[in-house]
């Protein structure tokens, strides 16, 4: 198969070491792959050549993933998204669908279920196990602060008043990964 009929792909990831991996993956299957590393680069290699599928980081220095989804979206509405984070959570991850994304996975993944969730046809899967253990406090603390973060845009001062809470202590547990269920 010739580069030109290859499937676009667009990896966006700060973490360079990640890209590189990740890049050589998903060459050996099949795509041709071009990186960025922040929204900005992703966004001209996207109005150059629009890619069929995206992987993209959610959390990187600027603009979130969100921010590019909409925009890949904006470019090319048949392009196929799926957002890779080490920062999932319910909030981010119901936006990342309500904004285009076709499937949400959380870090570490391998590049045999990232094929796949780009090849998924946006069904839900019914037969999904759903867990019988109730979340962690400290795993719905960072849910609600998401989903507040969420509501207000990303705005790390509005959310902390909303939470009633310092502005410097949001930002720590933000810097936190989040708690495993």
């Amino acid at each position: 198969m010739s580069e030109l009929d290859k499937p676009g792909l667009l990896l966006v990831d700060d973490d360079e070491t990640f890209l590189s991996v990740l890049s050589r993956a998903m060459e050996k299957r099949g795509f041709s792959v071009q990186c960025a590393n922040c929204v900005e680069d992703a966004l001209l290699l996207a109005a150059e050549n629009s890619p069929e599928y995206a992987v993209i980081d959610l959390k990187m220095p600027g603009d979130s993933g969100l921010v590019l989804i909409k925009k890949l979206k904006e470019i090319d509405e048949a392009t196929r998204i799926v957002v890779l984070t080490g920062y999932a959570s319910i909030a981010t991850a119901v936006e990342a669908v309500k904004l285009g994304a076709i499937h949400y996975l959380a870090k570490p993944a391998k590049a045999d279920e990232i094929a796949a969730a780009l090849q998924r046809d946006g069904e839900g899967d019914v037969s999904a196990s759903v867990s019988t253990n109730p979340m962690s406090v400290d795993r719905l603390e960072w849910e609600h602060i998401q989903s507040v973060l969420a509501e207000h845009g990303g705005n790390i001062s509005a959310t902390a008043r909303s939470l009633n809470m310092h502005r410097r202590t949001l930002q720590r547990k933000l810097a936190k990964k989040p708690a495993r269920n």
